[in-house]
């Protein structure tokens, strides 16, 4: 696929949610390894994220199936989903910088009717992680699950799918990710990334044609205005 412009108008930013909104991630981590001592699956937390971050939980689960069986399979999904989501309302907190990032794109122009989010976790843990956090009413009504197309991350289907729906072509979208399938579904798709590493992922893993790896949230705004030819972030929309 052809690699998309880097200096295009941005018409839709398209925010992961577990590791670029909200914290999640090191909850997620920590809950899978717990499990996986449990049922018998011995994985490191390094292992975990380069296994199962930023994958669909029909992927996850494969994974798990094929190694523990259907079975297992299940009963690791639900100690998951009830695991994870006590731990939401004890540990969560958002992505430091996020809120003052988003701020700022509302101050140039890209508010709530320009971002949207595409995320590999269900509608349901978004509700419930984009909720403790305060940021649900930031993105209501524009958040888009990968439970919703036939092939999650690093599928381009659900970034296609998000576009599509709000009517924005792919060149004119960038997507802000933090994981290695997040980045590969965005050039799938012929989309601009942004891929944070600030969190768990390393950054050599989100370095390809299309994506500028960076480690500080404050810095998207200004990313953003540079992807549209712009030298500031207090310049009028294209």
């Amino acid at each position: 696929m052809t690699q998309p412009s880097l200096e295009e108008p941005v018409d839709l930013l398209i925010f992961d949610c577990d590791g670029v909104l909200v914290d999640s991630e090191p909850i997620a981590v920590r809950t899978h390894v717990g499990i996986g001592a449990e049922l018998g699956w011995a994985l490191t937390a390094d292992e975990v994220v380069q296994r199962f971050i930023g994958r669909s939980t029909t992927s996850i689960n494969a994974q798990i199936a094929e190694r523990l069986g259907e079975a297992v399979a299940l009963d690791w999904d639900e100690r998951f989903r009830v695991g994870h989501a006590e731990a939401v309302d004890t540990d969560l907190s958002i992505v430091d910088g996020i809120d003052d990032a988003l701020d700022a794109l509302e101050a140039m122009g890209i508010g709530a009717d320009r971002r949207c989010i595409a995320s590999s976790g269900s509608h349901e843990k978004m509700r419930h992680t984009l909720g403790r956090t305060g940021l649900y009413p930031r993105f209501q009504g524009r958040i888009f699950s990968a439970h919703e197309v036939q092939h999650g991350k690093p599928a381009p289907d659900l970034f296609l799918h998000a576009a599509r729906s709000l009517g924005v072509e792919p060149r004119r979208c960038v997507v802000i990710e933090d994981s290695r399938y997040g980045v590969q579904a965005a050039a799938a798709a012929g989309m601009r990334c942004f891929g944070y590493a600030g969190g768990l992922t390393p950054a050599d893993w989100l370095e390809q044609p299309g994506t500028t790896v960076f480690t500080d949230m404050r810095e998207l705004p200004r990313l953003v205005a540079m992807s549209q030819g712009r030298e500031s972030v207090h310049g009028s929309r294209n």
